[in-house]
């Protein structure tokens, strides 16, 4: 099982994508969605997650009020709003699934990733 991670693109500073997670084989309200950041040269970083039971929303203080989490049930989609982006944004981007009511910023509590969508804020 794999996770889709799409939306990524090269965007300018101040400006905004819209990231997303799709699973074919999996129901994603089932499980907690995190999104981590790994940017040149650094470890990857859980950037934001949102919780299977509560569907309560966690973030890294870095992209708090810039970013936002959401659910799609329809769709079987978790999204990532991003807004007014900086250079230090860029990176790729993962979505993960943990079959924990949690938001563990450790990887390995993760079962389910997606392949990775590059995200470049440049001018």
């Amino acid at each position: 099982v794999q996770l889709q991670a799409s939306g990524g693109g090269l965007v300018q500073p101040g400006g905004s994508l819209r990231l997303s997670c799709a699973a074919s084989e999996l129901t994603l309200a089932s499980y907690t969605i995190g999104w981590f950041r790994q940017a040149p040269g650094k470890e990857r970083e859980l950037i934001s997650c949102i919780r299977r039971t509560s569907s309560g929303t966690e973030y890294a203080d870095s992209v708090k009020a810039r970013f936002t989490i959401s659910r799609d049930r329809a769709k079987n989609i978790v999204n990532l709003q991003m807004n007014s982006l900086k250079p230090e944004d860029t990176g790729v981007y993962y979505c993960a699934a943990a079959a924990r009511g949690i938001c563990p910023s450790d990887g390995s509590h993760y079962r389910y990733w997606g392949q990775g969508t590059q995200v470049t804020v440049s001018s």
